[in-house]
């Protein structure tokens, strides 16, 4: 008899990138201010995605909407759930609020997944994982991802945390190194406080220090993630030791720098300065759903053009790095430079993101 008369087939639903109702099913405290929130569909659904990539929460904190983006920590290869581990912020409004408040049975809207920073699409036999503090989630789920998978990658993992109890996933780590030879594993501690034992690395992350760990680093594909100034060292550590930066790869996303919003606000003073633009080229948009039109300038951007029309397109990062502005096109053509925000899929239907479309002529949005 055919081995096939003794399965039953299953239906499941597969995930793809656009608004999902998730359900929290489990919260771990993994340090003293670092949670880890796992989500599940009510009904059976396979959250593949490319470990490394991220999900843009829909929150409503004190009566105000707030969209948050966050990196999936958790591996495919646990396709029935995705996680996020989060790190308390001081003042982090949305941070705090998560841990204070999301619990489990808890549901929330979540967008996704998206992001050009991950293990898939950078296919390697030797790898680099670089983190520091909580920048550890992308790379712990491409690590989870080799690991449970058996991948033929051999895989060295540095972190650099503050202080020994601020080690994320360090029972994890531990274990993983333990049970293959193609996992290294090399934590460096900021510090240590009083009554803390620390045997390993201690200070930062330095170029005689990445020798011994990793001799080879100038030949491996290289994956970093943490705080803004630990990347720009890294990199600076990288360049001028004449590693191909062609294989270096970085977590982007994150609140939008300072120099981004000073710019943004220089151009909106030179827009208000401006000459009348003539007519003839302006180029219409219309919100299909709506009925609603207006004319923009060349340069201005349909998420530009809603907000005119008083249209809320919910947008989180505003540099097309998180999809949560995602619309679709219905006619016309634009001009995007996202950065990761949307999958090739999306752009074939005719989907955009609002925030970095520009129209080179009248387009229509189903909105």
């Amino acid at each position: 008899m055919s081995t096939n008369a003794f399965l039953n087939p299953v239906t499941t639903q597969t995930w793809t990138n656009g608004r999902h109702l998730v359900r929290c099913v489990k919260v771990i405290q993994e340090t003293w201010d670092v949670r880890t929130f796992c989500f599940m569909a009510d009904q059976p659904v396979l959250f593949f995605f490319k470990p490394g990539q991220f999900v843009t929460l829909e929150l409503e904190i004190d009566g105000q909407p707030i969209m948050r983006s966050y990196t999936i920590s958790s591996s495919p290869s646990v396709p029935y759930s995705f996680s996020i581990t989060i790190k308390r912020v001081p003042g982090g409004k949305v941070s705090n609020w998560l841990h204070d408040n999301l619990k489990e049975g808890d549901e929330v809207p979540v967008h996704g997944p998206v992001g050009l920073f991950n293990a898939i699409d950078f296919p390697t036999e030797r790898v680099l994982f670089l983190s520091g503090g909580v920048g550890i989630t992308p790379v712990m789920s491409m690590a989870r991802w080799f690991y449970d998978t058996n991948a033929n990658v051999d895989m060295v993992f540095v972190h650099s945390a503050r202080s020994p109890k601020d080690i994320i996933y360090q029972r994890e780590l531990e274990h993983m190194a333990a049970r293959i030879n193609n996992f290294s594993l090399h934590v460096i501690c900021e510090k240590h406080g009083l009554g803390e034992s620390w045997a390993g690395y201690r200070g930062y992350l330095n170029k005689p220090m990445l020798e011994l760990i990793a001799p080879d680093y100038l030949e491996r594909e290289i994956f970093c993630c943490g705080p803004t100034p630990y990347m720009s060292a890294i990199k600076h550590l990288l360049q001028g030791n004449g590693y191909d930066m062609s294989r270096y790869h970085e977590e982007a996303f994150g609140p939008t720098p300072p120099e981004i919003r000073a710019e943004v606000k220089e151009l909106a003073a030179e827009a208000a300065d401006a000459p009348d633009v003539p007519l003839a080229d302006l180029h219409q948009v219309e919100f299909v759903s709506t009925g609603k039109s207006i004319r923009v300038a060349p340069g201005e951007t349909v998420h530009a053009a809603a907000a005119k029309l008083g249209l809320h397109i919910p947008k989180a990062c505003g540099m097309g790095i998180c999809g949560t502005c995602k619309v679709m096109k219905t006619a016309g053509e634009v001009e995007m430079e996202h950065n990761g925000g949307i999958t090739d899929e999306d752009v074939a239907e005719g989907y955009i993101l609002s925030c970095c479309s520009v129209p080179k002529g009248d387009v229509a949005i189903d909105y």
